[in-house]
């Protein structure tokens, strides 16, 4: 099993507790994922966050899991967005700073997903784009509808939240190079479908996509 181990990070509003799953052998790319909003519960404990973080590591990927601001042990306060941003771009320095020269990926899964595509867009160091559960009818993700870079969603199929077909006519405005997964009955939280979801993240980032020359 991928290593995994506590430590914290510097954030602008404090120490931000987090967790860096590992890869078995050297890594080739390195990610930070963003949680769920932490007003509904969201941490990067999430069920869906660790089976998507776990599956990253089994495919080479060093990934950083962090608490936002207010949550757990991560100091500050709840800011619904711009605080949240900051402590994003805070995993992405460290992550850069940790592993220069690899490919750095930002990925997210509901109001971390729009936290995380919409940073990850607008930095240059950031190659690929995951989104998992993309809150899409509550934060506005203009900058990632502009962004060339390679970008991955994957999907519940009975999402009560954000329902299939927005997130379909969503997909339809994004530039190439793009795909869309969608996860077989599967709500929101991915439910009893989170190693499901853990395998599409394998099956979809483990060669056609880290072997891209677009994410080099």
């Amino acid at each position: 099993m991928p290593e995994e181990f506590l430590r914290e990070i510097t954030g602008p509003a404090g120490p931000l507790e987090a967790l860096l799953d590992l890869p078995t052998g050297e890594p080739r790319a390195a990610a930070v994922f963003a949680h769920p909003h932490p007003l509904h519960g969201g941490t990067m404990h999430t069920k869906a966050v660790y089976q998507a973080s776990k599956a990253l590591a089994r495919i080479g990927v060093a990934v950083l899991r962090f608490n936002f601001r207010g949550v757990g042990r991560s100091a500050g306060n709840h800011e619904a967005g711009p605080g949240e941003l900051e402590d994003f771009r805070a995993g992405l320095d460290f992550m850069a700073d940790r592993y220069p020269g690899l490919p750095l990926w930002a990925a997210g899964f509901s109001f971390g997903s729009w936290v995380a595509l919409t940073v990850g867009a607008e930095d240059p160091r950031v190659r690929l784009l995951l989104g998992i559960g993309p809150a899409i009818d509550r934060y506005d993700f203009a900058e990632f509808k502009q962004s060339d870079k390679p970008k991955v969603l994957i999907h519940g199929e009975f999402d009560e939240l954000i329902p299939l077909r927005e997130v379909k006519k969503f997909y339809a405005q994004l530039r190439e190079p793009k795909d869309l997964v969608v996860i077989d009955a599967a709500d929101h939280l991915f439910n009893g479908k989170t190693m499901d979801l853990g395998q599409a993240v394998e099956d979809l980032l483990s060669e056609a996509w880290t072997n891209d020359t677009k994410v080099q």
